[in-house]
């Protein structure tokens, strides 16, 4: 995944590319909210590698197309094969500033 190495650039123009051939639902369920093997979204991988400018563009795409139960139930309590959420990602991976990220998001939405 393009937001498994930071590859911020790739993970743009994937995201540019899509805009303009996908359907908001193919992005969502294609690009998303896939998963691998582990059960891993782009979301458990930006958290796990430290990424904060993957997480703000997954945050950003998030905000502005998906409801507020869908960023609840498919982003920030999501759960891997494991049982982890993002939380669990970022506090197990010492990147607890993504940690700090995600949840001034979360305030955000959820609270507006």
């Amino acid at each position: 995944m393009a937001a498994e190495n930071g590859y911020l650039r790739v993970l743009e123009k994937v995201g540019d590319w899509a805009k303009g051939k996908l359907t908001t639902k193919e992005i969502n369920n294609k690009l998303l909210f896939t998963t691998d093997i582990k059960g891993r979204t782009v979301w458990h991988f930006a958290a796990e590698f430290g990424k904060s400018e993957a997480l703000k563009e997954v945050w950003d795409w998030a905000k502005e197309k998906l409801t507020t139960e869908e960023i609840k139930n498919k982003l920030l309590f999501y759960t891997d094969r494991e049982g982890r959420t993002v939380w669990h990602v970022a506090a197990e991976t010492d990147h607890f500033w993504g940690l700090k990220e995600v949840w001034d998001w979360a305030k955000e939405k959820l609270t507006t």
